[in-house]
C-alpha cells in the first residue's frame, strides 16, 4: 500500500487503520470483508469498528447481497465534504468555547496558584510588571519595599518613570531606605505613598493581592513573579506591621 497516501489521509484526520481500509476499499472496490483484510493488513478483531467509523464519516458505504454486507469507498470527492463538516464541528466547538471562556477563566482565578517566573533585563522587567498589574482594580493596593542604591539609582529611576501608566491609579503605599528621599524621581512622584527607614529592608519588593516581584538591579536586571496567596499575605503582614512603626 502506498506509505505516501496513507500520510496524506492521516493528515486529514483519519486514523492509520482507517487510512488502510479506506485505501484498500479504492483498490478493491465493493468487497465482503476477508479480502479488505487481507488488503490493508488490518487486524479482523478492528476492521468492523474501523469500517462503522468510515460509514459514520460518509466516505464508505455498503450494500447487502445475498445477507451478506458488500462495503465500498465513496467517491474521493466525499473527503472534501468529510473534511466540511470537520470544519463546520470546529466552528461550534469554538463559539462554544468561546462562549464558556470566561467561566472557565475564572474557576482558574478562584483557584490558588503557586508558581514563579523568571525574566531578564529590563524589558523582561516591564513584562512582569505588566503580569503584576494585570486585572489589578482601583479597590486593589501595591505595596512595595526599595532599596535605593547609587550603583542602579539612575537606571531604575529612568524604568520606574516609563512605567508609571501600569499602575493605572491604584493606590500605593512603599517603604523606602532614607536616601531615597534625595532621588528626583522620589521627590517629582505624588503619585506615590512612601515612608523612609534606617532600618534592614528584605529587598526590592512589590506585592499586590496575590502575587510578589522580586527586582534585583545589578548588572543583569533579574527578576521573579511568584503567584502565592499565602507567602504574599506573609509579606503584606511584615509590611504593615513595619509600617505602623515608622514616623513618616
Amino acid at each position: 500500500m502506498v506509505n505516501h497516501e496513507i500520510f496524506n489521509l492521516l493528515k486529514i484526520g483519519l486514523t492509520e487503520g482507517e487510512a488502510k481500509v479506506y485505501l484498500a476499499l479504492s483498490e478493491t472496490g465493493s468487497s465482503t470483508v476477508g479480502p479488505i483484510i487481507n488488503k490493508s493488513g488490518v487486524a479482523y478483531s478492528n476492521i468492523y469498528d474501523i469500517l462503522n467509523r468510515l460509514i459514520k464519516k460518509g466516505i464508505v458505504s455498503f450494500i447487502i447481497k445475498n445477507k451478506t454486507k458488500h462495503f465500498q469507498a465513496a467517491s474521493p470527492s466525499n473527503l472534501i465534504q468529510y473534511l466540511d463538516k470537520k470544519q463546520e464541528q470546529i466552528i461550534k466547538d469554538k463559539e462554544t468555547l468561546t462562549k464558556i471562556l470566561p467561566d472557565l477563566e475564572k474557576l482558574q482565578e478562584i483557584k490558588s496558584k503557586q508558581e514563579a517566573e523568571v525574566f531578564i533585563g529590563k524589558k523582561g522587567l516591564r513584562t512582569a510588571y505588566e503580569k503584576l498589574f494585570k486585572n489589578a482594580s482601583k479597590k486593589d493596593e501595591i505595596l512595595f519595599f526599595y532599596i535605593h542604591n547609587d550603583k542602579y539609582a539612575e537606571e531604575s529611576n529612568l524604568f520606574y518613570n516609563s512605567i508609571v501608566d501600569l499602575m493605572k491609579g491604584i493606590k500605593n503605599r512603599g517603604i523606602c531606605n532614607s536616601d531615597y528621599k534625595m532621588s528626583w524621581f522620589a521627590k517629582k512622584s505624588e503619585h506615590l505613598t512612601m515612608k523612609f527607614s534606617n532600618l534592614p529592608l528584605p529587598g526590592n519588593i512589590d506585592i499586590i493581592n496575590d502575587k510578589i516581584l522580586l527586582v534585583s538591579w545589578d548588572k543583569t536586571v533579574f527578576s521573579v513573579l511568584i503567584h502565592s496567596e499565602s507567602l504574599a499575605n506573609n509579606l503584606r503582614n511584615y509590611f504593615n506591621e513595619m509600617w505602623l512603626k515608622i514616623v513618616k
